[in-house]
């Protein structure tokens, strides 16, 4: 077992020397980020699967919000600082986010499902890896930016457990159950899709507000 404290040994270091073609990646956590898709484009271009969990209610049909303002997937009903969202909903220095949520939504339609946990029981983080060596990595709260170690979030210390064989299929075997109990799980793959599909779309709302937020403020991004 070795301990990632994503300053001197980052998640997002050990994932892009870990990840392989033909990869399969399990992971439950409270929220994706376009941001961190970014980070991990070239090695999740070759995975055979992933399988997300959100941890909590999140983008269930009768509670997805109608404003879509935000170029991350959040967890539904959290406060936003929960997991770094200050971080990383953000302009940066060249407008890439219409690409990179092209790109994200076309790589979920080809290899990944998402459910979400449908009940208020609590469900820790974990990141399983299938290569040619199993590894999960435990604890883990998001996929984002701030959670691989790219990004300085607000948590005073971050402790991830890197955790090998045999122990790791433990994680695997929990994710399994999981996934298949449609008492508690729902699949939201398309309304994931659907969120990040408008920020790309020609003339969306949301784009036009965020580039028009850009104009104004570039001189200090």
């Amino acid at each position: 077992m070795k301990l990632i404290d994503n300053i001197n040994h980052k998640l997002g270091d050990e994932l892009v020397k870990s990840i392989g073609r033909g990869s399969k990646l399990s992971i439950a956590a409270a929220s994706f980020s376009i941001f961190a898709y970014e980070e991990l484009k070239k090695e999740l271009q070759e995975i055979d699967e992933l399988r997300f969990i959100f941890t909590s209610p999140t983008f269930l049909k009768e509670k997805t919000p109608k404003e879509k303002r935000e170029f991350y997937i959040p967890q539904l009903n959290r406060e936003r600082s929960l997991y770094g969202t200050e971080f990383e909903v953000r302009l940066r220095n060249e407008l890439s986010q219409k690409a990179i949520a092209r790109e994200c939504a076309e790589w979920i339609r080809q290899r990944v499902r998402f459910k979400t946990n449908t009940t208020h029981d609590q469900m820790g983080g974990f990141v399983h890896l299938r290569q040619e060596e199993e590894v999960a990595y435990a604890p883990v709260n998001g996929f984002t930016t701030v959670d691989l170690g790219k990004e300085k979030g607000n948590q005073m210390f971050s402790l991830i457990n890197r955790i090998a064989a045999p122990l790791s299929a433990q994680y695997l075997e929990v994710f399994n159950e999981l996934w298949e109990d449609e008492e508690r799980m729902q699949e939201v793959t398309d309304q994931v899709v659907e969120h990040i599909s408008n920020v790309y779309r020609e003339n969306a709302p949301e784009y036009i507000y965020f580039i028009t937020l850009y104009n104004i403020f570039n001189e200090f991004l």
